[in-house]
């Protein structure tokens, strides 16, 4: 089991909201604070692992909340559109698109995690996307184990976006106390009116202005208002000024939130492996009769000893998402199937380096989402997300790292758990 005992300090993940801390303390702002100091405990005979920092939802309620979450202000946050790094060039064609239904992927979450170690990665930034559909989900837990240079099927897929500090999108220094035009940003590519997300590269064929990103939002976008809108639409140089620009449509896009980030509590406990033993050492139940219990539960079934290890772990406090900047850091797994160890971990698609454990969500992050709702919903226990170690430049601005996507063990859905 992960154990918790250092402290990483001052994590950058996002922008705070009111840009104080709540006693009242202002916030860096600036990227290069993002540095990760580590404290240890002294017994030399522990053994020593950086703190993780929880990434915890936070519902956005006035309208500076929701300013906040532009892109010009390097948030962090679910649900909702993507805030892009880079804001004119975005992933396109199959890269946009679940691999195996051929729809465009809705947006998860972006996590904003800037590296000073190199000027290319003074902004650096992470977006999740995924198909809604749990049958493509499914479908993808075959996919992912095979080889990345055989071009597997995804239904999930994550890309990595950075920028030097000197760039043609944002200015050195992050606008504070704004709203409006102040700080409207630089030119963005046009958005598909449908979903917000993704480049409307196919434009309507009655007024020339809606813009999509595919042949299915279109359909929707003119069944759901465009069809009224269309012949209303006053002709406008500019082609994003719609009745409907840069809304999201209900039913499309999960509900938006910020995100925060708080270390992980120590764990008082953490020399012990499960809640079995807790039971035991504490005294509730006798010796001989808990082994008994332990070995009839669990006998031979490594992937539940697993999964308790894992919902004690994200149970003691509320998160949907974890991150460690260690590079020899080991995920949290849900399950021992399909767990990734040395040789298991795939090379970077793009400068063939070693990739290394980054961050993983959290399944209470389908609570938020009210995903039990849903036609096909959706149901996983973690998304492991291993990034190139050098955060390599080359090739297009969204590279696509790796990801490795667990179920819980069978009848358990994971989703119906709150926060």
């Amino acid at each position: 089991m992960e154990v918790c005992t250092g402290k990483l300090q001052d994590l950058d993940i996002t922008s705070d909201m009111n840009g104080k801390t709540d006693d009242g303390a202002e916030v860096g702002t600036e990227p290069d604070h993002a540095v990760f100091e580590r404290d240890y405990l002294g017994d030399d005979d522990e053994e020593l692992e950086p703190e993780v920092m929880l990434g915890v939802l936070r519902k956005p309620k006035e309208p500076q909340h929701f300013h906040s979450l532009l892109p010009q202000h390097l948030p962090s946050k679910a649900g909702g559109a993507p805030a892009w790094l880079d804001p004119v060039n975005l992933p396109s064609g199959k890269s946009s698109c679940c691999d195996f239904c051929g729809d465009p992927l809705r947006f998860v979450m972006q996590v904003y995690v800037p590296d000073g170690w190199k000027e290319t990665t003074y902004h650096r930034a992470f977006f999740v996307f995924m198909c809604p559909s749990m049958s493509c989900l499914q479908l993808d837990q075959r996919e992912q184990g095979k080889d990345r240079a055989a071009n597997a099927r995804r239904s999930v897929k994550v890309f990595r976006c950075q920028l030097p500090r000197i760039n043609a999108f944002y200015t050195p220094e992050e606008p504070k106390g704004c709203m409006g035009s102040q700080c409207s940003g630089a030119y963005r590519a046009r958005l598909c009116d449908w979903c917000g997300t993704w480049e409307g590269e196919i434009l309507c064929s009655h007024c020339s202005k809606a813009s999509y990103c595919s042949r299915k939002h279109q359909e929707l976008h003119w069944h759901a208002s465009h069809e009224n809108d269309c012949s209303q639409i006053p002709g406008s140089p500019d082609a994003s000024i719609l009745p409907v620009a840069a809304k999201v449509f209900p039913g499309h896009a999960w509900p938006e939130y910020a995100a925060d980030h708080v270390p992980e509590p120590s764990c008082s406990t953490s020399s012990i492996k499960d809640t079995s033993e807790l039971m035991m050492v504490e005294g509730e139940v006798e010796s001989d009769a808990m082994m008994q219990l332990f070995m009839d539960q669990f006998e031979d079934d490594e992937d539940n000893t697993c999964w308790a290890s894992f919902r004690d772990r994200v149970s003691r406090q509320t998160q949907v998402l974890r991150y460690c900047a260690n590079e020899d850091a080991e995920p949290l797994w849900a399950v021992s199937t399909g767990s990734l160890t040395g040789d298991d971990i795939p090379l970077c698609i793009y400068c063939n380096g070693q990739l290394r454990y980054e961050f993983q969500l959290i399944s209470q992050l389908l609570h938020y989402f009210h995903v039990e709702n849903e036609r096909d919903p959706v149901d996983w226990a973690t998304i492991v997300v291993y990034t190139c170690r050098e955060s390599c430049d080359e090739s297009v601005s969204y590279k696509e790292e790796f990801v490795c996507v667990q179920f819980s063990p069978p009848t358990r859905r994971t989703y119906r758990s709150t926060p």
